[in-house]
């Protein structure tokens, strides 16, 4: 199976204070015997729906009326199916209608739940002296977000490179018990728990 992502190639959107501020849908393209699935991937935090209408050459598609498709928060979704004839590639191009306004009459098809990036870049630092490091980064696997971990047992260069941010703090880097916590650079000291880094990152 191979998988790209594409970027749309038209958009239509309805809402465009949204947009503006936040990452648009994806269209992940995949490929299977006389098969094209093309799906959209909502890297929002709000739920949307979705119409795609496709065109081109070498493919068919359903007759019918394209109908939106409601696509979760942080979710990937099938929007089209194209049956490919034999021996050729499908070459298309595709529209987009975006709207955060949801309405009843728009598609629920299953869906798959992926990782977005959060509001502010996490990159979470674990000393050896953590003792709530281990809890934390298990919230954040199960969460929607992406985020890095770096050990200091594993990297200790990194040790030395955050060093002088904590040259003029009452904490120190060697005996600090919480995570060393990134949030778009900005080190934080004091968040112990997952709530507590939520409530940060929404700032």
């Amino acid at each position: 199976m191979i998988k790209k992502i594409l970027f749309a190639l038209l958009f239509s959107m309805s809402v465009t204070p949204l947009f503006s501020q936040e990452k648009q849908i994806e269209i992940v393209e995949e490929e299977k015997p006389s098969r094209l699935f093309l799906y959209g991937l909502n890297k929002t935090e709000k739920d949307l729906d979705v119409k795609i209408t496709v065109k081109g050459t070498n493919f068919r598609q359903s007759k019918s009326a394209p109908r939106p498709v409601r696509i979760p928060a942080a979710s990937k979704v099938l929007l089209a199916n194209l049956i490919v004839d034999r021996g050729k590639k499908a070459h298309y191009t595709y529209n987009l209608e975006i709207n955060d306004s949801l309405s009843r009459r728009a598609m629920r098809r299953s869906f798959e739940p992926i990782k977005i990036d959060p509001k502010k870049k996490v990159i979470v630092y674990i000393a050896e002296t953590c003792t709530s490091c281990d809890s934390l980064v298990s919230n954040l696997n199960k969460s929607r977000y992406l985020y890095t971990v770096h050990r200091f047992s594993e990297k200790p260069e990194l040790k030395d490179q955050l060093a002088p941010a904590f040259a003029n703090s009452t904490v120190q880097i060697d005996s600090v018990t919480t995570p060393i916590i990134s949030l778009d650079g900005t080190l934080h000291v004091k968040i112990e728990d997952f709530d507590q880094l939520l409530e940060e990152i929404n700032k």
